[in-house]
């Protein structure tokens, strides 16, 4: 098998609003849309991430009114403090504070309009 490229499809109700957080705070650009439909992307990052709107008759039918939860979509960044203090000068809360795991991931989290987690990951070595 050879893989020509990723994604992540996420079931939400607002497509729109989490399509244009992912542009405005974190600089993916909108490469396909339609009714109910959204990929972005980004030349950069690894994957593009698809918002879908709940209850698409596209979507399996018993997967249609499934909602994205217990996901977070998570992104390797070079600077996580920069990160961090831009997205507070945004006014984008920070919903889990940065933190430093003892085996040497540093993350934060936000969350989407939709309830969408997004985290921002950077490693330094263990203490």
């Amino acid at each position: 098998m050879r893989v020509t490229a990723s994604a992540v499809s996420l079931n939400v109700e607002d497509v729109p609003a989490s399509s244009q957080f992912l542009q405005k705070h974190f600089g993916f650009r909108e490469q396909m849309s339609a009714d109910g439909f959204s990929s972005l992307g980004r030349d950069d990052a690894a994957m593009n991430v698809i918002y879908l709107r709940r209850g698409l008759e596209t979507l399996p039918a018993d997967f249609r009114e499934v909602r994205a939860a217990g996901v977070l979509v998570a992104f390797v960044v070079d600077d996580l403090n920069g990160e961090e203090a831009r997205l507070r000068s945004e006014g984008v809360p920070i919903t889990h504070e940065l933190t430093e795991e003892p085996w040497g991931e540093r993350f934060l989290q936000v969350t989407d309009p939709n309830g969408v987690i997004v985290q921002l990951v950077d490693w330094v070595t263990p203490s």
